[in-house]
This record gives structure tokens, sequence and C-alpha cells, in this order.
């Protein structure tokens, strides 16, 4: 079930939201838990009980941590968390690579060709590495065991940031559990969100999907230096707003139920090079990685050579978490050493050049990045680079750029939307707003009037879209 799905936002939604309304505070937990469960096993079917397994082994981890057997509670939780990623994630990647491996030396025994293609649960990645966090921080003395486990099942199995992030750590809504803030203000700030991030997935992303699907789908083989540009921006706004629309409804929706989510975007192709980058865009797993990967590994208190290893390290396993493929290893690696580049002395000559440079170089290397993100294959990646940077003419007359813009004034304008709104352009409006309440106190109504009407025209169109069926699943469901 998407959110952006029409059996979810007329009917999953309002059900759900009046029955956890007139719900009493003690049923409150269980009724989400309920209809979180209902909302997964939607989609996934049996795989709701990998995920409640997970929940019932990190649940009794805890506890076991708690009871002072704090190695074995932890080590059982890691190992069967790193197991189910394994064993769903990465099996059929590892067994193709040891076969690909053992043909090369001419041999004719295949030991993995009988294994069977294992499915990705939906969002495993996700409440894998939430319910890690916990026994980890339980293990650390930041957190006390959760002994209610419908509290801790209703953290795990939390339907709006439970399939695609952001990756909530227990520490960050315990209290929320038992003391909600259900209010009039929440509600309407979450319902806003929601709207934002719904109409960011709608209108925006999947206007530039279409840019990026048409030129992906033509053969690299025939593409033009400008269409190559053309499809890897496309596409860059295309999963920008695509996951940063999703999280702005799951903190939305978390709002409307109470809860107060992590960011998980901070308009990061403002960044200024790849280290800022990284503080602004999935920040979530960015700060899972350095609190539970990087800081672990030694951080930065060490020799510079081992910061530099412990860079590689959290970049090269960035870039496998997000699929297990050789184009997102290489993905990740190429982001680290960037990183590791700007360590190295290149981060503070850039400092000293004008932002614009700054910004067009962190722009160009996150753009180029994009290219092994989408494509299927290493070849393929390269190939489509090389036309990226050839000055390729193609088998694209020029005149078909003119026709196509031409033909779509509606991608015109939501490209122009796309690039406006990748800057706080919102957040500033917001501002002002702000201050002209202040200012004239006697016109807030007007203000809110003006607000709420636009905010409620903008989920009219949104509905259109929706219920026109132009919606695409989310790029991250697949991480």
């Amino acid at each position: 079930m998407l959110f952006s799905s029409a059996i979810f936002l007329f009917l999953f939604l309002p059900v759900a939201l009046g029955v956890y309304y007139i719900s009493p505070k003690y049923l409150k937990n269980t009724i989400l838990l309920l209809f979180s469960l209902v909302f997964y096993t939607w989609g996934e079917k049996k795989f709701v009980l990998v995920m409640m397994s997970s929940a019932v082994i990190d649940y009794t981890c805890g506890l076991i941590i708690a009871k002072g057997n704090r190695k074995t509670g932890l080590i059982v939780s890691l190992v069967t968390n790193l197991s189910l990623l394994a064993v769903f994630k990465y099996a059929n990647f590892i067994a193709d690579n040891i076969n690909t491996s053992i043909s090369f030396l001419n041999s004719e025994y295949v030991p993995f060709a009988g294994l069977p293609q294992f499915i990705l649960p939906l969002g495993i990645s996700f409440y894998t590495f939430q319910t890690m966090s916990y026994t980890i921080d339980v293990y650390r003395g930041h957190v006390k065991a959760n002994k209610n486990f419908i509290e801790f099942a209703t953290y795990v199995t939390m339907f709006p940031q439970l399939v695609a992030g952001p990756i909530v750590r227990y520490i960050d809504v315990q209290n929320q559990l038992r003391n909600k803030d259900i209010s009039v203000s929440n509600f309407s700030q979450g319902t806003e969100r929601f709207i934002i991030g719904l109409a960011k997935k709608i209108l925006i992303a999947n206007t530039c999907a279409t840019i990026a699907d048409d030129v992906f789908a033509i053969p690299i083989s025939d593409i033009s230096t400008l269409w190559a540009w053309i499809g890897i921006i496309a596409y860059s706004f295309q999963i920008y707003y695509d996951f940063s629309g999703y999280s702005d409804m799951a903190i939305g929706l978390g709002k409307m139920f109470g809860f107060d989510f992590p960011e998980n975007f901070n308009y990061p192709y403002i960044a200024k090079s790849i280290r800022e980058f990284w503080r602004r865009w999935h920040i979530s797993l960015s700060t899972w990685f350095r609190d539970y990967l990087y800081i672990p590994l030694g951080g930065s208190k060490v020799a510079l050579p081992r910061v530099y290893l412990n860079l590689f390290i959290v970049f090269f396993v960035t870039g496998l978490w997000h699929g297990a493929s050789w184009n997102f290893i290489v993905w990740g690696i190429y982001h680290g050493m960037f990183m590791i580049v700007e360590r190295l002395g290149f981060g503070k000559l850039l400092e000293k050049t004008p932002l614009v440079i700054q910004h067009l170089y962190t722009l160009l290397v996150v753009v180029v990045g994009w290219v092994f993100f989408r494509v299927d294959t290493l070849h393929q990646a390269l190939e489509y680079l090389m036309h990226m940077f050839s000055f390729s003419p193609g088998e694209v007359a020029v005149s078909s750029y003119l026709t196509f813009f031409h033909a779509n004034s509606e991608v015109v304008i939501m490209a122009i939307l796309a690039m406006l709104f990748a800057m706080p352009i919102y957040n500033k409006l917001k501002v002002i707003l702000q201050h002209a309440k202040h200012l004239y106190p006697d016109y807030k109504w007007l203000v809110d009037t003006s607000s709420f009407c636009l905010l409620f025209l903008i989920f009219i169109v949104v509905a259109a879209f929706v219920a026109a069926g132009t919606y695409n699943p989310f790029i991250y469901f697949r991480f």
C-alpha cells in the first residue's frame, strides 16, 4: 500500500486516524500496532512474519542484556538481524559472484546453481537497522530495555516510517510511546507536512521520472550528450523529491499520531562539498553509520591513515546497504573517495573558491554518481558516462529536444519547480508569513485562511493526479 494511492488516502488513513483518536490512551499503541500490521501485510503478506520475528528476537535480546548477559544479548541480536539481511538481500548476489569467479577458472562446477531467488521483504533494511540500534543502545546503557512487548512492537512496525524511513531510533521515541503529543497544533502541522510531501512525490518526482525513464529507455549507444545530461539531471531531481517526499509524508503522519520523527533531508543540493551533502542527504542513515560504525571503528580520533580506512569502510557499507549490486558498492566507494580527498586538503582549497564553484563541484560529483545508482550494470554506467562527456550528437536530432519540451509544458513547469524548491524557498516563505502575522496581528486570520486554501488546493490537484492513476512506487522501497 502506497502513501500516494487512493486506497491509502481515502480509506486506510481516515479509518486508522478515526479509530486511533477515539480509542483510550492505554489502547492507542495497540491500535497503531494493528493498523501497522494491516498496512504491511496488505502488500507483503507472509513477510510480516520476518518483521515480527525480528521484533520478538530484539525485544528478547533487550531483556537478556538487562538481566546481565550483555554480550550474549547483543551478539544474538546482531547475528539475527545481519543474517536476515544476508539471506534475503545478499545471498543471491554473493552466490552469483562466487559462481562467476569459479567460471573464470574454466570450471564446470557451479556450487550455487540451485539456489532459489530470494524475494526482498519491503523495508527490511530500515526495520533491522532500527531494532539493532535498540539493542546496541541497551547494551551501551543509553536506554533501558522495554518490558512491554506491545509498546516495542509498535515502535518497530509503525507504518508511517516502516517501509522507507527515516530510520527512527528507539531512544528518540521511547518517551513518546507512552506520552504522545496528540494536539490540534501537531495534527495541523502533520497534515501540512504530509500534503507537501505528497505534492513532491506526485507532481515533481513523478514528472521528473517520465523524463528520466524516457531517456534511459533509449539505447545508450544512440543517446546524445545533451539527452544523457537531461536524463541524469531529471533522475537526480526524481530521487530527491521521491525520497524526501516520502520522508515528509512519514514525518507528517508521525505528527498526526503524536510522534516527532527525525528530519531526513535538509536541502542536500545546496551543499558546498560532499561532506556537507552527506550531512543533508538521508540524515538518519548517515547518523546511524556515524554512531554505530564510524565511531566504533575509531572515527577521526585515530591516525590519519586509519581515519581514511574508516571512511572507506563506512561508504563501502553505505553502498552495499542500498542494494546487492556492484553499482551500489561503486557508488558508495565513489562518495567515500571524495570524502577522503576533501579531508586530505582539497576541502580547505575548495572553501577559498567562490560559492558558485563549490556548489557546481558538489552537484557535478553527486549527479555523476547517480548514474551508477540508476543503470543496471557497471558497463552500462561507464558507457553512459562516456556519452555524457564525449559530446556525442547521438541518433536524435536537435529539433527533438525543442519538440519534446514544447509539447510537454507541464514537464517544463515541474522542472522549474524542482529547481526552485531544491532550495529553502518554502522555509523562507513560512518565516515571512510568521513575521507578517506578528507585525499585523489583526490580519492573522487572513494569512491563516490563505495558507489553508492554498494547501487545500494543492491537495485537490494531487488527488486528481492520484485518481488518474499517475503515481509510481517509491524508489527507496527496493532498499
